[in-house]
């Protein structure tokens, strides 16, 4: 889920998996999978990072923590199996 902005500045928060194409016109269109249209204030390329840094926390909640689930050094050298 991404918070952005309607034009009349109303929050939305939208599930960013519905997302089927942005568009840049003078206003950012987003056209979700359903054929729902809306209208932002941000830039396309915000709401890009948006859902990229969504999906990140999603994907490693570790990093919104500041503490990454990733191994640091790869595999620890003591599992050899």
């Amino acid at each position: 889920m991404v918070r952005l902005t309607r034009l009349n500045h109303a929050p939305i928060v939208l599930n960013s998996d519905l997302i089927e194409r942005i568009e840049i016109t003078p206003d950012t269109v987003i056209t979700l999978t359903n054929g729902q249209i809306f209208r932002v204030r941000e830039t396309a390329e915000q709401v890009i990072q948006l859902v990229v840094d969504f999906r990140r926390r999603i994907l490693d909640p570790g990093q919104v923590l500041g503490v990454s689930t990733e191994p640091a050094d790869g595999p620890d050298p003591k599992d050899r199996s």
